[in-house]
């Protein structure tokens, strides 16, 4: 083996890489290598996709997991922008945290109506544009549409169904809001509800990771197989996290909601 390494060292730099791969498992690189190696104007560049451990079927036995690829982003631009994709798929994550932490509450407070959204003839706007929020005791909150009445009744209906499982009662231009007791139906209520937007938010996570695989499945003909299966393999590792930090997210929230 010792020799064998040895002589390893004698080979040119393409020969080197092709040797290596085919003891790593790796893909050897064609003739011309585009994906791998790039020769221009005299100049050698590396296009090297760093730190790929390949693994070509799934890892069997407890304590063992599919190996993971990390693509430099910085080289494959020209491709897709894996940053931009890491930024949107965690933007889902980070939605996701903001309704837990606004809609799904133990204790409403006035502020969780803050950002209930009022659809009126004039279009969408935040609760607290159109109406003074106040929280009267722990068990009211009082919801003052004079500045708007023509709104109080939309206004009522978009608290109605936030999810927050209340039910406004109109007085005039006020809109009276019981804060409903932390009951065990109400926590079970809250916790099928962080699951639906668990669901909602890996469905935009699926889309997100779709719409940069058919990116990169646009590039076939100007980049190698193995260039196009890698970045694939990055974009669901991407996704796989991403789902996975959710899926964190969910079981705290559901751990809080029901004790």
């Amino acid at each position: 083996m010792a020799v064998a390494l040895r002589s390893l060292r004698h080979l040119p730099p393409l020969l080197y890489r092709s040797a290596f791969a085919a003891t790593q498992g790796l893909p050897q690189a064609p003739a011309g290598c585009p994906a791998l190696l790039l020769d221009s104007c005299g100049q050698r560049v590396h296009l090297v996709l760093q730190s790929r451990q390949l693994a070509t079927k799934k890892a069997k036995g407890k304590g063992q997991s599919q190996a993971r690829v990390n693509v430099s982003a910085a080289l494959v631009e020209d491709i897709i922008n894996l940053e931009e994709t890491r930024e949107e798929m965690q933007a889902t994550v980070e939605a996701l945290k903001e309704d837990f932490s606004r809609n799904l509450s133990l204790r409403t407070s006035s502020g969780a109506l803050d950002h209930v959204v009022v659809t009126t003839k004039d279009g969408k706007f935040p609760l607290n544009q159109l109406g003074q929020i106040s929280q009267k005791s722990p068990q009211l909150i009082l919801i003052n549409m004079a500045s708007f009445p023509e709104s109080t009744a939309a206004a009522a209906r978009a608290v109605r169904e936030s999810g927050m499982n209340l039910n406004p009662e109109v007085d005039g231009t006020v809109i009276r809001v019981p804060v409903p007791r932390v009951t065990r139906e109400h926590r079970e209520s809250l916790a099928k509800l962080a699951k639906q937007s668990t669901n909602k938010s890996k469905e935009a996570l699926r889309k997100v990771r779709s719409k940069s695989i058919n990116q990169v499945k646009k590039s076939k003909s100007k980049v190698s197989d193995d260039t196009i299966w890698l970045l694939e393999k990055q974009i669901q590792q991407m996704a796989d996290d991403a789902a996975a930090e959710m899926d964190k997210l969910l079981a705290a929230k559901t751990k809080e909601l029901l004790g």
